[in-house]
Parts: C-alpha cells; structure tokens; sequence
C-alpha cells in the first residue's frame, strides 16, 4: 500500500539542523507516510546524520553534483509514492498533528493544495516571533479558497503582503503528475512561488488554513549566495513565460496584477544594478547605472522607507514577545 503523504526534504550542509526536521516528520501523528531526503551534494555530515535514522520510512538519495532546492525537490517528486506530497526544508520543522490537520482539510474541501500558516523562529530558539499572517496585513480566521489573482495580488516583490509563496502546501501528487508539473530548474531561489502559480493556472483546487502548523527557522548563512540582480533575472523571465500562457491571457485580472509584479521586478532590478555595485566599490558601474535609471532616486527613497518599517515591525513584534515571555515567567 502506499503512503499516504510523502514528506520531502531537501537538504545541503545542514548536518546541525535535519536531524529534527526528519524526527518532525517522522512523529507526526499521521504514521502513513514516507520520507525522502535528497542531500545535494554536501560537503558536510547531513547524509549520513539522514541514514541514521533506523525507521523503514525513511529514504534517502545523495546528488552526484549541487543542483539547488529545485533539482533536490524535482528529484523527490520522481521518487515519492505518496497520494501527497508534502515540502519541508532541511533546517525546519512541523508541529505533530500537522499532515493530519492538513490531510482532513484536502479531503473535506476536495482540495489539490492545502497550505497553512507559518511561524518564524529565528535560529537558536524555538520561540515564534510571528507568524505569516500576523506579518501579512490581512485578517484570515476561516479556511479560505486562494486563486491566482489573490494568490499573485498578496505577494508582490518588497512590500508588506501574504507573501503564499514562502508557504508549503499539502500538493495532490496526482494533480502534479497529470499537468506535468516540477520546480523551475533556472530559479535558485522564489521556485516555489512560480511552481504553486502554475498548479493555480491549471485549475488546482488551493486552500489556506489559518492555523500555524510549520516551524520556518531564519537563519543567517541559509540564503543561496546569489546577487539580486541575478534573483531578479530569474523572477523576470519566469513572470514573462507566464504571461505568455493561455491561461493567464484568458484572465484579464491575473494578466494585470502578474504584469504589475513584473513592473516591480524590473525596478527592483533597476535599484539593485546601482547598489550592488556600489557595495562592491565599482563606483563608475554604479553611477553608470543610475544615469541609465532615472528613476532610481524615486525607487531608492521607496526602498529606504520599506526598510524602515519591516525593522520597526521586527522591532515591534520582538520586544512584544520578550514583554509577553517576561508577565508569563513572573
């Protein structure tokens, strides 16, 4: 009989982290399950702190060369045997009822994609800060129905918003497999966004829990050492194949809102090619950039103020946190 979820989990030079990512999965209170680990190719333990978990339902490959998130993940999806599929990134972790909650959801909405809400814990404690939706802007306490003009209108580059693409849905594996559907190789970082895009476009059936289930950990040395320059490349073109899609012509909505997105890429880009450069003391390059930009010094007093006001939201959210801990200790 096959599981009923396959957990998939992705991991590079994480040895210090996967240990409780795959006991996370492992002790949920769904027991019908698989998980595959995929070490792309690390220069650490992390394979081998993987194969050290005695439990038949774990399994795990190792890449002959680092192919990214995206080829880790493309790699599981071909290996999994599970009715669902389920993402969960090396250095996280899930609450035990998760997949359960998950699971009934999916079936009592016939649904193709159940995602939840998420908390952020910064590394070194397991004390949420936030949640998702807490940092969202938006009031979600009922299950709700995402669709793409919802799901493409609350995610824009840079500014405050729902931001479902950091999220990791419950995915019918099915439904993958009858549209084709894998992870955007070209992408090392956002491939998320654009796979549970096309999933949309191709009729899925999305749903968003308000509960947190997901333990997202923040963690300084985990971002791809990639340029946002090259980041934002990535977000271009794929905006651009996508509104080139039938299905996304055929919704007026959708191509405006995908269309105002790209409009935000192409400025953040334009931002970026005069401050990389500057940070990397190739002054010339940078002013180059901006004389080609007019409208760099409009964006960049937009970008000081966004910065602004997430450190005051960390600010805000963090202190609020160790108040609440303090009344609760005395």
């Amino acid at each position: 009989m096959n599981p009923e979820v396959s957990v998939i989990i992705p991991a590079y030079n994480t040895e210090a982290y996967i240990a409780r990512a795959i006991a996370s999965a492992l002790d949920q209170t769904l027991h019908n399950i698989e998980v595959l680990v995929v070490d792309d190719a690390s220069t650490d333990s992390t394979a081998e702190v993987a194969r050290r978990f005695q439990d038949e339902r774990v399994r795990v490959f190792v890449n002959d060369r680092n192919m990214g998130a995206a080829g880790a993940r493309n790699r599981a999806l071909r290996e999994a045997r599970g009715n669902w599929i389920a993402v969960l990134d090396s250095d996280d972790w899930y609450a035990p009822e998760r997949l359960e909650r998950l699971l009934q959801v999916a079936q009592a909405e016939q649904a193709d994609m159940v995602a939840d809400d998420l908390y952020y814990v910064q590394d070194g404690s397991d004390t949420p800060l936030s949640t998702l939706i807490q940092g969202s802007g938006h009031t979600i306490t009922d299950i709700r129905r995402v669709d793409p003009v919802f799901f493409v209108e609350t995610d824009v580059y840079g500014q405050q918003g729902l931001h479902l693409g950091l999220s990791k849905p419950l995915m019918r594996r099915q439904f993958l497999i009858k549209h084709g559907i894998e992870y955007d190789l070209s992408l090392r970082l956002g491939q998320d966004f654009w796979l549970y895009m096309n999933c949309l476009i191709n009729g899925a059936r999305y749903f968003l829990v308000p509960e947190p289930y997901y333990y997202y950990r923040f963690r300084p040395n985990s971002l791809v050492k990639q340029s946002k320059i090259a980041r934002l490349d990535g977000y271009c073109r794929a905006a651009q194949s996508f509104l080139q899609k039938e299905q996304v012509r055929s919704n007026p909505r959708l191509v405006r809102s995908l269309s105002h997105n790209l409009a935000v890429f192409k400025r953040n880009r334009a931002y970026y090619r005069v401050v990389e450069p500057l940070k990397q003391q190739q002054y010339f390059k940078a002013l180059l950039a901006a004389v080609q930009n007019p409208y760099f010094f409009v964006h960049f007093a937009g970008q000081i103020s966004n910065i602004l006001q997430r450190r005051w939201r960390y600010y805000f959210q963090k202190n609020t946190l160790a108040y609440e801990t303090r009344l609760s200790n005395q």
